[in-house]
């Protein structure tokens, strides 16, 4: 069984990267690339090599636009965790736990599929005035190793022009294959199977409908019917008709 406290460094690790699977010419050319785009943008870029499992690079944006220390920033890779020294603490802690509930989501998907996502946060960290400000943060994978795993993530960070009072991260995540956005919680959630004859009674029964008016709906018997929400019910875990209901809304079963 996984343990429950396990940190974002030990799911990087599961990954069982090795020398042999990073090809760290690769990098250098991306490097070269993000100085030269870096001088275009105005948003903070960021990169973690998670087989070393540190920062490798940030754009001197950081310095202009957050007010961060430019020695730290040019020799990011000797300051460990320089840039999350920065976000306010209640996020830190947020966000790590954010990163790892998704990474459970991650390596919970097919190989092909575990790299075709964008998770986006907004949250704190301190400016050059030593103000909190809010950012969005958008990270995804940059280079993979040659078998498909994350090898380098790439982050672009820039001011939120919602500059709300809030204690909470905001989180949202895109497929970047087909553009769904789905939130952390529901990405977190078993996956439930459910048959096409379960499904429809669940959607009877949160119209309110007995088992004898839905057994005249499908033309099946009531101990059929009967059967079937038993069956539902174990599959969702849940103790009754109103905590089903609930649980097929959040799992996006019933509209």
């Amino acid at each position: 069984m996984e343990p429950a406290n396990i940190t974002r460094e030990e799911m990087w690790a599961k990954q069982h990267i090795t020398a042999s699977d990073v090809d760290y010419n690769t990098w250098e050319r991306d490097r070269s690339m993000l100085h030269q785009i870096s001088k275009l943008s105005y948003n903070c870029t960021f990169v973690v090599d998670v087989y070393k499992c540190r920062y490798a690079f940030a754009s001197s944006n950081f310095v202009d636009l957050l007010g961060y220390d430019s020695h730290k920033i040019a020799t990011l890779e000797k300051q460990g965790d320089y840039l999350e020294s920065r976000i306010h603490p209640d996020d830190l802690s947020q966000l790590k736990q954010l990163q790892v509930d998704l990474g459970k989501f991650i390596f919970s998907l097919p190989v092909g599929q575990r790299n075709d996502y964008c998770n986006i946060y907004s949250f704190r960290v301190r400016n050059a005035r030593q103000q909190y400000i809010r950012v969005i943060s958008k990270q995804q994978v940059l280079e993979q190793t040659h078998n498909g795993k994350a090898w380098l993530i790439l982050g672009n960070m820039d001011i939120a022009p919602n500059q709300k009072e809030s204690n909470q991260i905001d989180c949202t995540v895109l497929n970047l294959k087909n553009g769904e956005i789905s939130s952390p919680t529901l990405l977190s959630m078993p996956q439930i199977a459910l048959t096409q004859r379960e499904r429809e009674i669940l959607q009877f029964i949160q119209k309110g409908l007995l088992s004898k008016e839905i057994a005249d709906r499908l033309c099946i018997s009531i101990h059929t019917v009967n059967i079937h929400r038993q069956n539902l019910l174990h599959k969702l875990g849940a103790q009754n008709s109103i905590e089903a209901i609930n649980l097929g809304l959040k799992l996006g079963l019933l509209n």
